[in-house]
């Protein structure tokens, strides 16, 4: 990953953010369609070893952002958030079929709202 140690700390914090939560997202709702029929605790333990890829990526992504690019907690969690409904809402959508509702463009709005006043200050 020598791609990613050449990005300002910002931009390493963000895109280990995004891997991260493709896996959690993959680890949280991946098993409702690939092992809907198996019993829930393989379903745990199956996510329980996708979410391990997940932390070898947050942990890391919140030192950075919060050690290196001088985010605040706060500003680490509101990214993240962004990045968990930018991720999930298409694989709701394409991935588990899931209708596209109106309500996810005011989850995004109220989002941006949150982005901006987390931000402001910074």
């Amino acid at each position: 990953m020598s791609w990613l140690s050449s990005l300002p700390f910002s931009w390493q914090t963000i895109a280990l953010l995004i891997a991260s939560n493709v896996f959690m997202t993959i680890a949280w709702y991946g098993h409702l369609k690939n092992l809907a029929t198996a019993p829930w605790y393989i379903a745990a333990l199956i996510s329980w070893g996708i979410a391990l890829f997940e932390y070898l990526l947050q942990v890391p992504a919140n030192r950075i952002g919060y050690q290196q690019a001088g985010f605040s907690v706060a500003q680490l969690k509101i990214m993240q958030e962004v990045i968990t409904l930018t991720i999930f809402v298409p694989f709701a959508v394409f991935y588990l079929n899931e209708p596209i509702k109106l309500d996810y463009l005011w989850a995004g709005l109220c989002m941006v709202g949150a982005v901006y006043f987390i931000f402001r200050s910074a």
